[in-house]
């Protein structure tokens, strides 16, 4: 509690610095060399935009701070809860490609992620990209790998049924990311197109051709 109230204090009197610019982008850009991070990862406020002396140009200043749990510590400080209270003997790794963090976990119990069709791993992934500014995506024993080459496998025999057919199919409840790999493969299928019914997180996803025969 004690270090808690001394944080605070810090952050209270703690000086933000200034960066001053031609323009609101140039001074954005300015603080972006600066505090050598994107501007996806600082908070910034307007301090001051006026005309210099003589009319001789504008001049913009805000005032600029890298946030709290910019670079995944947000995921950090959530997943670090999260294995405090899980009852379940897990290890994770952070990994950052452009704007995609991955989520690698590992531990004895990893294999209970994987269950019902990798059910848990899925629901954590969902939590973790409401929390995260970064699109989060997460693996076990390379899972997404197997699933995604089981999907597209599976969207495209069934593509190619309604294209021999020319009878619309409609696969059972997915998530969104289930029903991208879905879609991708389906589309592929020449004749062939696809769209999600539903309302919600999870829809399904109606395969069918693109001419008017479909009955």
């Amino acid at each position: 509690m004690e270090n808690q109230e001394k944080n605070d204090a810090v952050t209270a009197v703690e000086e933000i610095p200034e960066f001053k610019g031609k323009n609101l982008e140039d001074a954005i850009l300015h603080a972006e060399h600066k505090l050598k991070v994107p501007r996806t990862e600082f908070e910034y406020e307007v301090v001051t935009e006026k005309t210099r002396l003589f009319g001789l140009g504008k001049e913009v200043v805000i005032r600029a701070r890298v946030k709290r749990f910019a670079k995944n510590g947000d995921l950090t400080v959530f997943l670090d809860r999260l294995m405090n209270v899980f009852p379940l003997d897990l290890t994770y790794e952070i990994k950052t490609k452009e704007d995609i963090s991955f989520v690698i976990f590992g531990g004895a119990d990893r294999q209970i992620l994987l269950w019902k069709d990798g059910a848990l791993l899925l629901a954590i992934q969902h939590l973790l990209n409401k929390i995260s500014d970064r699109k989060v995506q997460v693996d076990c024993e390379f899972f997404r790998k197997r699933k995604e080459k089981s999907l597209r496998d599976y969207a495209l025999d069934v593509a190619r049924r309604v294209a021999d057919s020319g009878r619309n199919e409609i696969l059972d409840l997915m998530n969104p990311y289930e029903r991208r790999i879905v879609h991708i493969a389906a589309n592929q299928v020449p004749g062939i197109t696809s769209e999600s019914l539903g309302e919600g997180f999870l829809k399904r996803v109606k395969i069918y051709p693109l001419s008017k025969r479909a009955r």
